[in-house]
């Protein structure tokens, strides 16, 4: 029996995206970068980030496709390329990857995870905001610049002291 994946259309999801090098701090280096490529993406194929954290390595998004769409791996490998297009070539490249004719920057595969109901909507919200403290490069969630926990401050969502 033959396991089928089921994608959901419109739904909303929580992704990991990880660089291959995980020592690396390409992701906030070039932040400008990374932001021109997620631009890019939304004007080819629109979404909706419900709720970001960009780290040195790694990035955790929420985002909600539109009605009568489920193709998010599009949209993540169109990210994926249009950042590491971008940026100069001075990764390792694997043998593999140079007979694909892949840069080394990004991990192949990405985590995701759909999102259930109003709870774990919320739990992936909190673990994205809360992400900076919990890798010790803030000891509070405001202090990190790369995150949606200022919008949500903004928009009157949590308030400026919440996360540590």
């Amino acid at each position: 029996m033959q396991y089928r994946r089921h994608y959901r259309q419109g739904a909303c999801y929580f992704f990991t995206i990880n660089l291959n090098d995980r020592s690396s701090h390409l992701l906030v280096e070039q932040i400008d970068t990374l932001r021109y490529a997620f631009k890019v993406v939304k004007q080819k194929q629109p979404f909706h980030i419900d709720a970001i954290v960009i780290l040195p390595d790694h990035l955790h998004m929420l985002c909600t496709l539109p009605k009568g769409d489920a193709d998010f791996s599009t949209r993540i490998k169109l990210i994926k390329y249009y950042f590491s297009y971008h940026i100069d070539k001075s990764e390792s490249i694997s043998k593999s990857r140079l007979r694909k004719k892949e840069r080394g920057i990004w991990q192949r595969r990405f985590w995701e995870h759909c999102i259930r109901n109003d709870a774990d909507y919320r739990t992936h919200i909190d673990y994205i905001h809360m992400n900076p403290v919990k890798h010790g490069y803030v000891e509070h969630a405001k202090e990190w610049q790369y995150s949606s926990f200022h919008r949500f401050v903004a928009e009157g969502l949590l308030p400026i002291d919440w996360g540590g």
